[in-house]
């Protein structure tokens, strides 16, 4: 049976993946919720959060799913009690005027709250390394 592998992103289940894999599979699903697509002839990228967030009632709850897998996935990377709580944070002001039809879907294309989310990991893991690498 072989594993397939897109780029730098694998599915190959046998085994855990390194903590660069990981970020690479957050950063794949938060673009792919926030900014996979643009608009012809602009420069406004949007997601399948704003996508499916039209769904009436239930998109913003699939699409806060999503978006809540990101944090966890921060969590057991080792993120500190107080960046899951602003990650959260992005999450609800995301999933809560996202309910808002209409203006809740030009709320996520601007919000990008998987982005920050992930802008926020990156910074700390970056910190963390800086950290630990200082002679």
């Amino acid at each position: 049976m072989r594993n397939a592998s897109f780029g730098t992103i694998s599915f190959d289940t046998m085994r855990p993946l390194s903590r660069s894999e990981r970020i690479a599979r957050l950063d794949a699903l938060a673009t792919m919720l926030d900014t996979a697509f643009v608009v012809p002839g602009t420069q406004i990228r949007f997601g399948l959060d704003a996508l499916i967030g039209l769904i009436p009632g239930i998109g913003d709850a699939i699409t806060t799913l999503m978006s809540l897998y990101i944090v966890r996935e921060a969590r057991e990377l080792g993120a500190p009690r107080l960046l899951i709580a602003r990650m959260l944070g992005n999450v609800a002001i995301d999933g809560i005027v996202g309910a808002v039809p209409l203006l809740g879907d030009a709320f996520d294309v601007a919000w990008r709250a998987n982005r920050r989310n992930l802008k926020l990991l990156r910074d700390y893991l970056a910190a963390e390394h800086r950290r630990f690498t200082r002679p």
